[in-house]
């Protein structure tokens, strides 16, 4: 049996998840720590995320942070965790390590997993694991006051949960590699001038506002139309367009369906909005 929204909800100890009609606002909800992912984020983090997607009734997903700042990165406790666990045989602790940076990627994953899109609102500081988690985000806004770094480097390792891969996609190789190399900050004006983010607001009330009625926007479409569209345009990202096409045809052949299109035919004849069908609940159980 499914949990209730509140049932889920109250389990949280990183985050909140409230909604705006059809729009799922996820909030990073530790200001007091910077909103640090702490270990309880990485449980909590992709947990959240795919079970709103799995209710079927969010058709776009925000995530911000309570707070000056939206994230500070790994918090100290996860890595004390990691380095007590350097002992022993050397390859079982590698092939442990392997498994726990897996896991650890697994929670961003989840963004681009999700068939709704994911928009991103960063005030203050996002720094080393914060710029991870926004690189898997579908889009990025920020307040004039953002700043991003990629801080791994300064701190004696390699950045491991995705911005080295997703980075050079989303701005410059060339910057992209400056970034890492320096861990310098990178401002608003900088990120909006090399496209990692969509937009600039002047503060964090107008940067809501601001993405709200993109959210809004994107909601107001069909739900199966932005889902295909967001798989087609991750699934070309790793591949050639040879094979892109041949996957949409693939994908045609059983997704397009009349209904969605007669909807939104009606509803331009009428002059009124079209209503659509929620997508589908996610696969829980054998029984689902």
């Amino acid at each position: 049996m499914r949990q209730s929204e509140d049932e889920q909800l109250r389990q949280f100890e990183t985050l909140r998840v409230s909604y705006n009609e059809h729009i799922a606002i996820l909030t990073l909800d530790r200001p007091e720590a910077l909103n640090s992912m702490n270990p309880a984020f990485w449980q909590e983090f992709p947990r959240a995320v795919r079970e709103i997607d799995d209710s079927g009734q969010a058709r776009a997903l925000i995530i911000n942070a309570s707070g000056k700042h939206f994230c500070a990165g790994m918090d100290l406790a996860v890595f004390q965790a990691m380095g007590k666990s350097f002992t022993g045989d050397p390859a079982r602790r590698a092939e442990q390590m392997r498994r726990k940076v897996l896991f650890l990627q697994d929670a961003f994953n989840a963004l681009e997993a999700v068939r709704i899109p994911v928009l991103a609102a960063v005030q203050g500081a996002a720094i080393g694991g914060a710029v991870d988690l926004l690189c898997a985000c579908d889009m990025r806004y920020c307040t004039t006051d953002a700043y991003f770094s990629v801080k791994e480097t300064e701190l004696g390792m390699t950045a491991d949960l995705g911005t080295l891969q997703r980075l050079p996609r989303l701005i410059p190789m060339g910057l992209a590699k400056e970034l890492a190399y320096t861990g310098r900050n990178f401002t608003s004006e900088q990120a909006l001038q090399a496209g990692f983010v969509n937009n600039v607001y002047a503060d964090m009330d107008t940067l809501m506002d601001g993405v709200t009625q993109i959210a809004k926007s994107i909601s107001r479409h069909s739900p199966m139309a932005v889902a295909g569209t967001k798989t087609m345009i991750n699934y070309a990202a790793d591949h050639s367009v040879a094979d892109s096409l041949n996957f949409m045809a693939t994908w045609q052949a059983g997704m397009f369906q009349m209904e969605d299109v007669n909807t939104a035919m009606q509803a331009k004849k009428q002059d009124q909005a079209p209503h659509y069908a929620p997508l589908e609940p996610g696969i829980t159980s054998i029984d689902d």
